[in-house]
């Protein structure tokens, strides 16, 4: 059978299968870009604010407890809520850089595909 000038050859499976790889690969990416949106941003900005109020928060309620229970010349409030400050912060510095890395990666990710 002689073939047609202008119809073209069925694609082999190999490109074939490439091509649908391919989609597939796109469109899990765009599923998983869907969910950084505004309202996740700001529940992120909530999440890191929350990591940092309560460690402080907590640390001046045991600071309290401590200074009524045991009277001394220096005040643990101030003591306590100055050490639970810089563990929330270093808990939300430390859940940020994870953020930006797993981010940085995925950007890496999609521009070597």
């Amino acid at each position: 059978m002689t073939e047609k000038p202008g119809i073209n050859k069925r694609p082999d499976n190999k490109e074939f299968s490439k091509q649908v790889g391919d989609m597939a690969k796109r469109k899990l990416r765009a599923q998983r870009h869907v969910s950084r949106t505004v309202w996740s941003g700001l529940g992120m900005m909530g999440l890191v604010g929350w990591s940092v109020a309560m460690p402080t928060l907590l640390g001046a309620a045991l600071g309290l407890w401590l200074d009524k229970r045991y009277p001394g010349e220096h005040s643990w409030t101030l003591a306590l809520l100055a050490i639970g400050l810089g563990l929330g912060c270093f808990n939300a510095w430390r859940w940020i850089v994870k953020e930006d890395k797993e981010i940085h990666r995925d950007e890496d990710e999609d521009n070597h595909e």
